[in-house]
Order: structure tokens, then C-alpha cells, then sequence
């Protein structure tokens, strides 16, 4: 089967880390790959805060109610959204935009043999503000999502199948 189909197929959520780290030049390319996701007209509303500091991990970790992972992950991946980059087209898009780019991180950080996790921020103002706060991210950027990096405790491949028929429709409803 095609290596990128696999590695779809394969992608799951990965909760549990050994606490080693995570290589800056893998973390590059883990952003890299967030970087070449499609946006509307291009506009590419993102940023991207990559935390490698301990301090800063285990902050975040007690602020973040459902990233408690964070506390044995190498690194995490902050995807931030920039609403007013393009005007209309950025408000009206920065979420799938920078949904596109954090399906890609996750991808990425499988492919290159790590576990990874999409823990929310936005919507929830509480935590847009306590990551905001210790991350010194201005007012007018909005952090997304914290994906949370590192090696598996159980390096295994997915074994869940999570395809199915139902939701599957051809020509017609």
C-alpha cells in the first residue's frame, strides 16, 4: 500500500511518552509539513510555537484541563490562527486553515516515528488566555490547538480500523 495512505491509516493519538526529546531538526520538519497545508486563497493565516522548555511544557500542562500528557511529551506544537492576515478571507478561515496545518503536524510527527495529540484551545476563552498568557502570544493571535510531541511509550501501530461504510455516500444521498 502507499506509504502516505499507510501513515494515514496509521495516525492515531498518542497519550503516553517516554519524556525524551524531540529533535529540533524533526521539529522543523514536523512545522515544515504544517506550513505546506492548503488555505483559502493562500492567505496562510498561521504561526506556530514550537515549546521544547521543560517549564514551559509543565505549564502549560497544569493550565490545560485535557493535556496532561504534556508532563512526559519531548515538545509540543502550538498552531496559532492570525484572523486579521487577509482581512474577510482569513476571519472567515483561520480555523479549517490552520485545521488543515495541525492534520499535517500530526502526519508529520508520525511519519518520523513520534506520537502526537490535537488538545483543543480554541474555542474555550479560559484556555485562548492561560495559553496566551504563558506563551507571551499577543491579543490579536489565537492559538488553536496544543499538540503535545514525543516518543510512544508504545511505539505499536494503530490497530483500530476506523473506516466505515455508513457515513459513505455515492452519486446521491
Amino acid at each position: 500500500m502507499n506509504t502516505l495512505i499507510d501513515m494515514i491509516l496509521t495516525r492515531h493519538s498518542v497519550r503516553k511518552f517516554t519524556g525524551d526529546p524531540v529533535s529540533r531538526e524533526d521539529l522543523e520538519a514536523i512545522v515544515r509539513a504544517g506550513m505546506a497545508a492548503p488555505s483559502a486563497v493562500n492567505t496562510r493565516p498561521w504561526a506556530f510555537l514550537v515549546i521544547t522548555e521543560r517549564s514551559l511544557l509543565d505549564l502549560l500542562c497544569r493550565s490545560l484541563p485535557y493535556a496532561k500528557m504534556l508532563a512526559s511529551a519531548g515538545a509540543a506544537i502550538i498552531v496559532c490562527g492570525i484572523p486579521e492576515k487577509e482581512g474577510q478571507v482569513s476571519e472567515r478561515f483561520w480555523v479549517m486553515d490552520c485545521s488543515a496545518a495541525s492534520e499535517n503536524i500530526l502526519l508529520a510527527a508520525h511519519a518520523l516515528g513520534y506520537g502526537a495529540v490535537w488538545t483543543a484551545v480554541y474555542p474555550e476563552g479560559d484556555r485562548i488566555a492561560d495559553v496566551r498568557k504563558a506563551c507571551g502570544i499577543p491579543e490579536n493571535i489565537v492559538p488553536l490547538n496544543v499538540i503535545p510531541v514525543g516518543i510512544p511509550v508504545d511505539r505499536a501501530a494503530a490497530s483500530v480500523d476506523r473506516s466505515r461504510r455508513e457515513p459513505v455516500h455515492w452519486d446521491r444521498w
